[in-house]
C-alpha cells in the first residue's frame, strides 16, 4: 500500500514520540483522534515502555531520530492509548538499523535513522505509511504521548505549529542550525526535545507528507522558542537508496 490521502485538515501535522531519558512533552496540545495518524509508531523497550516515536514510510521501514538508538528495542504500530491492553497493535523487532553516515551526536546534525522491520507491517486503515516529500511553509501539527505535566500521556496528543524560516531560527539558535534542519513552533505551542523521533507532517490536498523528524529544542520547553527538526527533504535521496538496497 502506498502512502494514502487522509482526512481534510487545515494544518500540517507533526506526531512526535517521547524519550524516556529527557524531560519531554508536547505543549498546549490536545488528544488526537484514534487512528487518525496511521504512520505514527511507538518505539518501546522490550518491557513495554515508550521512549521515542517514528514514522512508517512503507510496509518494511520506519524513520526516526538517530539519537533514539532504537536497535535493541521494538516498534509498535497502530498504537493510540499506551494504557490500553485491548488495542489491536502490531509489535515488530528491528532487523536492521541504518544511521546516516554523517550523524553527529554532539551537534545533532543529520539526526536520522532508518529501521528495517523484522517482518512486513500489515497495512490497513490504522497502519499505513506517510508520504515523503520536500519543504513546506505553512503550519505543521505535532503528535506525541508527552503532556504538559512532564509525564507520559496515555493517549496520543497533537498540536499545530507554525514553521519558522531558517534565518529566524538562526536568531534563536545561531550557527547550530544547518541546511539539514528545519524549525517550527515558538508561537505558544511546541514540541520539546523529549518528543524525539516523531513526524512533522504537512498536508497538500488530501495527502500528508513527512517534512520533519523531531530532533532537539529548548531544555525548558519554552513555547516562544522554535524547536528543531531533521529536514526530511535533505535526506530523500539517502532514504530512497537505503530502502532500495534493503
Amino acid at each position: 500500500m502506498p502512502c494514502l490521502p487522509r482526512m481534510a485538515f487545515l494544518w500540517a501535522v507533526t506526531c512526535l514520540a517521547l524519550a524516556s531519558t529527557v524531560s519531554g512533552k508536547i505543549i498546549n496540545g490536545q488528544n488526537a483522534v484514534s487512528g487518525s495518524w496511521p504512520w505514527q509508531v511507538s518505539l518501546q523497550t522490550r518491557s513495554g515502555s515508550h521512549f521515542c516515536g517514528g514514522s512508517l514510510i512503507n510496509a518494511n521501514w520506519v524513520v526516526t531520530a538517530a539519537h533514539c538508538d532504537p536497535f535493541s528495542h521494538v516498534v509498535v504500530l497502530g498504537e493510540y492509548n499506551l494504557g490500553s491492553q485491548t488495542e489491536s497493535v502490531q509489535v515488530k523487532t528491528v532487523s536492521k538499523a541504518i544511521t546516516h553516515p554523517n550523524w553527529n551526536a554532539y551537534t545533532l546534525n543529520n539526526d536520522i535513522t532508518l529501521l528495517k522491520l523484522s517482518s512486513s507491517a500489515q497495512l490497513g486503515t490504522r497502519v499505513s505509511p506517510v508520504c515523503l516529500g520536500g519543504s513546506a511553509w505553512l503550519h505543521p501539527l505535532v503528535c506525541t504521548w508527552g503532556d504538559v505535566s512532564n509525564a507520559l500521556a496515555s493517549r496520543l496528543q497533537q498540536v499545530s505549529l507554525p514553521l519558522v524560516s531558517q534565518s529566524r531560527c538562526q536568531q534563536y539558535w545561531g550557527t547550530r542550525i544547518t541546511s539539514a534542519m528545519l524549525c517550527a513552533g515558538g508561537a505558544g505551542a511546541s514540541s520539546c526535545q523529549g518528543d524525539s523521533g516523531g513526524p512533522l507532517v504537512y498536508q497538500s490536498g488530501n495527502t500528508w507528507t513527512l517534512i520533519g523528524i523531531v530532533s532537539w529544542g529548548n531544555s525548558n520547553c519554552n513555547v516562544h522558542t522554535p524547536a528543531v527538526y531533521t529536514r526530511v527533504s535533505h535526506f530523500r535521496n539517502w532514504i530512497d537508496q537505503t530502502v532500495a538496497q534493503g
